[in-house]
């Protein structure tokens, strides 16, 4: 398999209200729009995430009216701080705040309106100590 691209989708009850928040909020592009489907950029050509209307018949018929579960996606930024607050200002509740990782990430988490885990993602020196300890020397 050559794969050229990834997207990403899952079935939401409101398309619109999901598009509107990774616009507005997370400040995706909208890529595409319909009542039954729409898909914004991820952050590079051919990284998409897709909301499609559950229930639709272009889902396999045993899948349409699945609830979404243990979905989490990473989004990796500059600052992860600056974003924390900026979401916070504007009222959106933090899941989990802000911490630093010893293995190489300051990150923390909100949910979009399905329930879904944005895990935001900032890339920081790798503690030294767990460095030895986990990875393989270079």
């Amino acid at each position: 398999m050559q794969v050229k691209g990834f997207g990403a989708g899952y079935l939401v009850d409101d398309v619109a209200a999901t598009t509107r928040f990774y616009a507005d909020v997370v400040g995706l592009p909208v890529t595409v729009e319909l009542d039954w489907f729409a898909s914004v950029n991820a952050g590079a050509p051919g990284f998409e995430i897709s909301f499609v209307q559950r229930g639709h018949e272009s889902i396999p018929a045993g899948h349409r009216t699945q609830e979404v579960s243990g979905l989490s996606f990473g989004l990796v930024v500059e600052d992860a701080r600056a974003e924390a607050k900026r979401l916070e200002e504007a009222g959106i509740e933090l899941v989990a705040p802000v911490v630093d990782e010893v293995y190489g990430q300051r990150h923390f988490y909100f949910a979009d309106p399905n329930g879904v885990l944005l895990d935001v993602i900032e890339m920081i020196p790798v503690d030294p100590d767990w460095a030895a300890a986990n990875l393989p020397a270079s």
